[in-house]
C-alpha cells in the first residue's frame, strides 16, 4: 500500500507495523498490521478524511506485541501502540487519531482515551524538531 501522505501541521500519520505476527500463527497468513493497514485505508477513503493517512513500515521493533503502530504529527508528542486488534481496532484507533489531532500537542486526556489505546501503550516520544534546510 502505498503512503498516503498529506502536509501541514494539523495531519496524523498512522505508521502501522507490517512485519510482526502474532507468537504460533500460519506463516502464510495476513500479517496483523497488513489487515490494521488495509481497515483504516478502506475507513479513512469512505470518510474522505484527508487529515489523518495511515502507511505501512517494515518494522516499529516491537515484535513482541504484534499490531503495532505509531502516531505522529508536526510538532506533536508521537505515540506508540502495541497489541491492537487487527479487525475490531481500526475504529478505535481511527478515534484516537481524531483526537491526537484536535490537540496542539498531541496528548490527548487519559480518561478520554479508548481502554484499548490506553492498554497498549509502548512509548511516548517528545516532538523532535528538524532543521529546515537553508
Amino acid at each position: 500500500m502505498p503512503p498516503r501522505l498529506q502536509s501541514g501541521a494539523g495531519n496524523v500519520r498512522i505508521l502501522v507495523c507490517a512485519s510482526c505476527r502474532a507468537a504460533g500463527a500460519d506463516p502464510d497468513a495476513p500479517r496483523p498490521g497488513a489487515v490494521l493497514a488495509a481497515g483504516l485505508a478502506q475507513a479513512l477513503d469512505t470518510a474522505c478524511e484527508a487529515s489523518v493517512t495511515v502507511e505501512t513500515v517494515e518494522c516499529l521493533s516491537v515484535c513482541k506485541r504484534p499490531c503495532t503502530v505509531a502516531l505522529a504529527g508536526e510538532g506533536r508528542w508521537t505515540y506508540v501502540y502495541g497489541d491492537l486488534d487487527p479487525k475490531d481496532g481500526v475504529e478505535t484507533l481511527l478515534t484516537f487519531a481524531r483526537q491526537y489531532r484536535d490537540t496542539h500537542d498531541g496528548i490527548v486526556p487519559w480518561r478520554e482515551r479508548a481502554d484499548a489505546i490506553r492498554k497498549g501503550v509502548v512509548a511516548r516520544i517528545p516532538p523532535i524538531a528538524i532543521a529546515s534546510p537553508t
